[in-house]
């Protein structure tokens, strides 16, 4: 990696007229090269806001593809455009990007190649008004994933995410979901693959604006969490073979 990194945010975004500007405001771009935000067909005027703020890229999609198709443009232009560091931040303004700095510095160290902000370590979820049932769920979830993936993350659902452009280049990411199932099944990827995780507190915020999966579909993405962790521990112990951990 170069002595300065070069440090690429993508904001994967869907009808995010109303945080936009509040999350960019944040950016430190002392520390970041380039803004990508990829929109995924919204339908307000998150693209216009883009512009008008002067984000770099702005890329919108045709159509409504889903939450991992939209990363997944995110970070094939982050790559084309020679990033080194490649943070995942949310622009519903849920996570704090004040927080890029130290994420980078552990990165740009060599000691991890993977970052994670956490919502759970240091108590913050229920502080900054995560649902109780959202909360119960996640900390259920991440036990369950961890006995399967063999690994001792605090949470694996948090939607803000910094990587190597090694760790991304290493990855299949065109086999998993388009929904948001992505980011589980990356993460149980990048576990498969040997890449190592750190995680750093992150404070969150949970407000009308923010975005938020309704009831069912949380029940089903947590169903679908269930089904990749069980999937990781068969191909494990050699039952089948997962393209998604390939």
């Amino acid at each position: 990696m170069n002595a300065r990194p070069k440090v690429v945010v993508v904001l994967p975004a869907f009808n995010a007229g109303r945080t936009l500007e509040r999350t960019v405001a944040e950016i430190p771009r002392q520390v970041v090269d380039e803004v990508v935000l990829v929109d995924d067909a919204s339908q307000d005027d998150t693209v216009a806001l883009a512009k008008a703020l002067s984000i770099e890229h702005v890329i919108r999609h045709d159509r409504n593809r889903g939450y991992g198709a939209n990363q997944k443009t995110c970070y094939r232009k982050a790559l084309d455009l020679d990033a080194d560091i490649v943070i995942m931040l949310h622009p519903d303004y849920q996570y704090t990007p004040k927080l890029i700095p130290a994420m980078v510095e552990v990165l740009a160290s060599g000691l991890y190649p993977v970052v994670l902000g956490s919502r759970i370590l240091g108590g913050g979820a229920l502080r900054g008004g995560m649902p109780l049932y959202k909360y119960v769920a996640n900390r259920l979830l991440t036990m369950f994933q961890n006995l399967c993936l063999g690994a001792k993350l605090s949470e694996y659902h948090t939607g803000y995410r910094a990587f190597s452009a090694s760790v991304l280049e290493d990855l299949n990411l065109d086999v998993l979901s388009d929904d948001f199932l992505f980011d589980n099944q990356m993460l149980a990827q990048i576990i498969a693959r040997g890449h190592t995780i750190a995680e750093v507190t992150c404070p969150t915020r949970y407000f009308e604006e923010a975005s938020s999966i309704n009831f069912s579909r949380s029940v089903r993405y947590g169903l679908g969490v269930l089904g990749v962790s069980l999937g990781f521990l068969a191909a494990r112990a050699g039952l089948y073979r997962s393209d998604a951990l390939g």
